[in-house]
């Protein structure tokens, strides 16, 4: 199975509307470890590290993201894959 890092930067109303628990929940049932973190300009940074077809997944359900989000726009940035597994689980912070 192929992996592969991504890193995501969301922009919109994605805090303050459960868009990073509600993201750990999907990454969680894809196999993906990484975080979702609120950064302090109003995006959220998802770091994601799974299969290929995971990691896609997971970057179709951000386009939208929870109920109450408004996805204004989002990028990936293809990362190397850090070294084993230096990442684990998927924390949100």
């Amino acid at each position: 199975m192929s992996r592969v890092a991504a890193r995501f930067l969301i922009e919109g109303r994605v805090q303050g509307v459960w868009f990073r628990g509600s993201t750990q929940q999907q990454a969680q049932r894809l196999g993906i470890r990484g975080h979702a973190i609120n950064l302090a300009d109003g995006r959220v940074e998802v770091l994601a590290v799974g299969s290929a077809d995971a990691v896609d997944e997971l970057a179709a359900w951000l386009r939208h993201g929870p109920a109450n989000a408004e996805v204004a726009r989002v990028q990936r940035e293809a990362l190397a894959l850090p070294p084993g597994e230096v990442v684990d689980g998927f924390s949100t912070g």
